[in-house]
């Protein structure tokens, strides 16, 4: 399976188009059968376009041949997630107050993309509104987990990973508000990019919560996420070279995202703790507080800045959504603008006392997520264990959306169980180069 044309790292498929021993429109061609033939691609699309994908597959043929290739990832296909707009392509996000929504126009990230040559291939399934972690979404379809189809898939880009874990798409474009990249990437075995927000134009995109909104790549390899950010934002990949972890600092964190934590992801997360220090990094553990003060702001200021943004349109129709997720927007309702705007003030000083407690170390270690993916089924019958699951899968994602850092997440040797590396805010650029260096040290791909 691995050796099959649609599971192959981007990059790799970048590099046979431009040696001119890959064209552009048979790498469509097998995305595009892929998709066609495969038993759940209904519930990980919403739509495909292989009329656009085709024709952008043409073009990237036209300048492989001519030698004026926009980049590495020129002719490579890619999924989106389904609140990004497409042009001509109802963007829905995952909940039925938009069906049928057609965008005129594409979201900048989808034309800087299509700028750089690559092949649009589709939208694909989220949680309703991408308000949840878990993937589950009654309204419309919840993906499969690669490794158990009764596993949930993470979420909200729970379409977006999937798509790339059964070899749908070569990487998908995704967005994290608390964590919707890194924990389906996670539970899926994907390297998961959250940039800082919002470094990348979140024009064209439905918001949630637009002061923590990002928008980042789900894809195999560091080297992917680092070409597909340059993708997006019309940039050059930073260069990934000579990365190793040895001589680097790293601090465990210790406050929040070390508690009431499965065995599973715990385990995995020392043996990978373990290969690092093994590869020449220094370990340090530590606790920092702004963490700790920071954790309860979190009921102030992701739900009623997305009630604030989404109330309206959920107020129309409040019996179309899953009830689970609309509450989940209600509970900002009676945050008063004072209590918001004390959180805000609050979580910017507390920034401040984070930025300065990790000055010394090249990055911060967390485990991706707490919990392993937990089983759909109980999901859809019982509220409390949802209400539990959903908000244990983000607890520790929600440290860098928090404290407004760029963050990776890796897969370990465990499956569903990754390692998070946080940075500063926009130094993306220098945690792809830690990240490259980790992967290299984990020795999972």
């Amino acid at each position: 399976m691995t050796n099959d044309l649609t599971f192959r790292p981007a990059c790799d498929l970048g590099r046979e188009i431009e040696a001119g021993t890959l064209d552009p429109r048979d790498v469509a061609e097998a995305f595009l059968e892929a998709i066609a033939t495969h038993p759940d691609s209904d519930r990980i699309y919403t739509c495909t376009t292989p009329q656009r994908a085709r024709a952008e597959a043409e073009a990237a043929h036209r300048r492989a041949r001519s030698g004026t290739r926009r980049g590495p990832l020129d002719g490579v296909p890619i999924s989106w997630k389904d609140l990004i707009d497409s042009a001509g392509t109802r963007t829905e996000a995952g909940t039925a107050l938009m069906k049928d929504c057609i965008p005129a126009h594409d979201a900048d990230v989808l034309r800087a993309a299509t700028l750089g040559g690559s092949v649009c291939l589709g939208k694909t399934h989220l949680t309703e509104l991408a308000f949840a972690g878990l993937g589950y979404n009654p309204i419309t379809a919840t993906p499969p987990n690669i490794h158990d189809p009764a596993l949930a898939p993470g979420g909200s880009s729970s379409g977006a990973a999937t798509s790339v874990a059964f070899g749908l798409a070569a990487a998908g474009i995704g967005s994290d508000t608390g964590g919707s990249v890194r924990v389906p990437a996670a539970w899926n075995d994907l390297v998961g990019l959250k940039t800082t927000a919002p470094r990348v134009s979140l024009r064209g995109v439905v918001p949630l919560a637009t002061f923590f909104d990002s928008i980042g790549p789900l894809c195999r390899t560091v080297e992917d996420a680092a070409a597909t950010l340059a993708l997006i934002e019309g940039g050059k990949p930073v260069d990934l070279k000579a990365c190793e972890v040895r001589g680097k600092r790293f601090l465990v964190l210790e406050t929040s995202a070390l508690e009431d934590i499965d065995d599973a992801p715990l385990a995995a997360f020392e043996d990978a703790v373990d290969r690092l220090a093994t590869a020449g990094a220094s370990i340090v553990r530590g606790r920092i507080d702004a963490v700790a003060r920071a954790m309860p702001l979190s009921a102030k200021l992701f739900a009623p800045e997305a009630y604030a943004i989404q109330g309206e349109l959920i107020e129309s129709a409040p019996e179309l959504m899953f009830a689970e997720v609309r509450e989940r927007f209600r509970a900002g309702a009676d945050v008063s603008a004072v209590e918001y705007l004390r959180a805000r003030t609050t979580l910017s000083a507390l920034r401040a006392e984070y930025a300065a407690a990790t000055a010394t170390y090249d990055a911060v270690l967390i485990p991706s997520a707490p919990i392993l993916p937990p089983d759909v089924a109980r999901l859809a019958s019982d509220g409390a264990y949802y209400r539990a699951q959903n908000l244990m899968a983000l607890r520790n994602t929600r440290i860098a959306n928090l404290m407004g850092l760029a963050a990776l997440q890796l897969p370990t040797a465990t499956p569903m169980c990754g390692i998070t590396a946080m940075r500063g805010p926009l130094q993306e650029e220098a945690l792809l180069r830690i990240g490259a260096g980790m992967e290299r040290a984990l020795a999972v791909i």
